[in-house]
């Protein structure tokens, strides 16, 4: 009896295990991509891919409204989309939302490329290049009727304009032509257009996209694209698939705690705050040994800026500077050099920090005017650190060797051949003196050497 209660409770399991895998399969997993594209973003859709390869979804959405974002953090997204053996659908929704910059390019990546009425891609110019936007090299040539309508000045200007952009411009904006177009070929889109949203910073509607093959599909909402796109074949990296979306239901998988917590602390702003509280956690708990709290909170503080460096793009000349400042501000708290070594040291930091960030994305730039705040609170603690250190090195000393002198004493006995004793503080000490000095008679200590005491009357003194 016992023998047919297990295989039966067995049988049930295994029935509920094939249940919830058949739901799993019948699941489409959405993420949600807003606001602009950095590290937090990567590792939301890595996990969320690895969880769609893992159950065996049939499908991936992305429901996208970025303004843009880093560089590397698109591509690493791109590198998910094109080795995901998933289909994976970017749809750029609700209604006014847009794909620009580095959304243009995950949307090209995608199996299928879908947009809402009402929305927008394109502006795909890295935007390092900044200005006008930046021409390829030789496009003037292909415009030769314009050259012919245009006179020689402004030929001449226009010559020059392409002459001035530095190898640098050229080789980025050739090097992101060639990877859109890639992107174009392989999904078999539109790779001219593609190219001028690139070269010419470029935007268009979701109609007219769909018009000129940028997108595939146009739909209302989440339910009219399953609609739109079912029975569609794409080519993924196990081979080609044809999606089904009959019955297939849409689950939508939200960021966990640990994408929170790297969406935050990969703020320029909040990792610089961070190394700002360690470097003080650190300079308090150097300056005041035992204290404890200020160390762990600064080395705590130090370490989660650190990991939010190596996830965003770093100048190493400004990180260097900022090393530099650290040091030179630290040095200080050992070495107090009346401001000097503090104050060297929060400028270094402060250019270090402009220069630290080299995004050219404004979600991930530094801001202005925090670094100006913080480098006045910083001013302000290194002269309150440098008036101290004034102060006390102006500040009479009260024991040891070097308060002794310029102390009065009285003569204990008269001296004999400059040789006596000299009561000072309740105690009596050796003295010389080169004149003089009669038992009673005050007497100023001039110098120490030893345990002798050189002495001089107080009149002597004083004419002195």
């Amino acid at each position: 009896m016992k023998r047919y209660l297990f295989l039966l409770i067995v049988l049930l399991i295994a029935g509920l295990g094939g249940s919830q895998l058949a739901a799993g399969n019948n699941q489409a997993l959405l993420f949600k991509v807003e606001g602009a594209i950095g590290p937090a973003t990567v590792d939301y859709l890595n996990r969320g891919f690895r969880q769609a390869r893992d159950g065996a979804a049939p499908l991936v959405i992305i429901q996208m409204d970025t303004p843009g974002g880093l560089d590397t953090s698109m591509r690493d997204i791109i590198r998910l989309i094109v080795d995901s053996p998933v289909p994976v659908v970017t749809y750029v929704s609700p209604s006014g939302a847009r794909a620009a910059s580095a959304g243009t390019y995950i949307l090209y990546a995608s199996h299928v490329a879908a947009m809402a009425p009402g929305t927008n891609m394109g502006a795909a110019t890295p935007v390092q290049l900044g200005g006008e936007g930046p021409r390829l090299p030789g496009a003037d040539d292909d415009e030769s009727e314009a050259d012919d309508e245009e006179n020689g000045d402004e030929r001449e200007e226009r010559e020059r304009r392409r002459d001035d952009r530095s190898a640098t411009e050229r080789k980025v904006l050739n090097d992101a032509i060639a990877y859109i177009r890639s992107l174009a070929e392989m999904r078999d889109r539109n790779a001219d257009w593609a190219e001028e949203a690139v070269r010419d910073a470029a935007s268009i509607g979701s109609r007219e996209a769909l018009e000129k093959n940028v997108i595939d599909v146009v739909a209302d909402n989440i339910d009219d694209l399953l609609a739109q796109i079912d029975g569609r074949t794409v080519k993924v990296s196990a081979g080609e698939v044809t999606i089904r979306t009959e019955g297939l239901q849409v689950r939508a998988v939200d960021p966990d705690w640990r994408n929170e917590l790297l969406a935050i602390i990969t703020n320029p702003n909040v990792a610089y705050i961070l190394m700002l509280v360690g470097i003080y956690g650190l300079f308090f708990e150097l300056a005041n040994p035992g204290a404890i709290v200020p160390g762990v909170l600064g080395g705590i503080s130090i370490l989660l800026a650190l990991f939010a460096f190596q996830a965003l793009p770093i100048n190493f000349a400004g990180l260097a500077l900022m090393g530099l400042g650290v040091a030179f501000m630290i040095a200080e708290a050992f070495m107090p050099s009346f401001g000097i070594l503090g104050i060297g040291g929060l400028v270094a930091f402060a250019f270090g920090s402009l220069l630290l960030f080299d995004t050219g994305v404004e979600a991930y730039e530094l801001s202005l005017t925090l670094v100006l705040a913080l480098s006045a609170v910083s001013a302000v603690i290194i002269f309150g650190i440098a008036t101290m250190a004034l102060r006390a090195h102006q500040r009479r000393v009260t024991f040891g060797r070097e308060a002794m002198v310029d102390q009065q004493g009285v003569a204990a006995v008269d001296f004999v051949a400059g040789h006596g004793k000299v009561r000072l503080q309740g105690e009596l000490w050796n003295a010389e003196s080169e004149g003089p000095v009669r038992r009673g008679e005050t007497v100023r200590i001039v110098r120490m050497d030893g345990l002798k005491l050189h002495v001089k009357p107080m009149d002597d003194a004083e004419t002195r």
